[in-house]
């Protein structure tokens, strides 16, 4: 073997490690970006307790119909002049800000059963373009939204007294509040989008990113 063939040799194969090592910086680069992107780490706040609502379209919805998905939540109801349509918008914009392959669903509970029926709410979904396989708006009986709302996601709503009333939309006190259930129906996350200093922008992308961290949990 000629000094010089070596010499050929010995720099094809550092070529070849410099582009094995280029290509392993770009991997774990690549990798790192990913992570980042996910957001931190999200503690576990609970189990999720199975619960029997009706949805948009009059049909009987329980915890089993949101098994296997990620799925993020709010409490409104239909009459509310204030934040509720702050929200609701919010969560029109979580929708159109999730990946087509993302399978997370949204969830509205509303705290005025006694008028949001199924009707209602379809109608108000219908309005602000819910998608009917994403997004569902649930309703039933006062005691099941209690058990689901404050028993397992950390949601209040308080019926105001008619004379702490200031106008006749004004019914509920209420969290404004969205929350993030994992895949295993654990509650992970309490996001506020709502109220003096807050970024709603920040707080959405911090939800999105909750949701593809979740996601990507085994």
């Amino acid at each position: 073997m000629t000094r010089e063939y070596r010499k050929i040799s010995w720099m094809l194969w550092a070529g070849v490690a410099l582009l094995l090592t280029t290509l392993f910086l770009a991997l774990l680069l690549a990798q790192i970006r990913y992570r980042t992107s996910l957001g931190p780490p999200l503690q576990d706040l609970g189990l999720v307790a199975n619960f029997a609502l009706t949805n948009q379209d009059g049909h009987a919805v329980s915890l089993d119909a949101l098994q296997g998905h990620v799925w993020i939540a709010d409490i409104i109801f239909t009459r509310c002049m204030g934040p509720c349509l702050k929200m609701t918008r919010h969560m029109k914009e979580l929708q159109q800000g999730l990946s087509p392959k993302s399978e997370a669903r949204l969830v509205t509970l509303t705290t005025d059963p006694d008028f949001d029926t199924p009707s209602v709410l379809k109608k108000r979904a219908e309005q602000v373009g819910a998608d009917p396989n994403r997004w569902m708006f649930l309703t039933g009986s006062k005691k099941e939204i209690s058990n689901l709302a404050a028993g397992s996601l950390k949601l209040t709503a308080v019926e105001k007294k008619p004379e702490e009333r200031e106008d006749p939309s004004d019914l509920f006190i209420h969290s404004t509040i969205f929350v993030i259930v994992d895949r295993k129906a654990h509650l992970r996350g309490v996001f506020q989008t709502t109220g003096e200093g807050i970024d709603a922008q920040q707080a959405r992308t911090q939800i999105l990113a909750a949701a593809r961290r979740l996601e990507h949990e085994r």
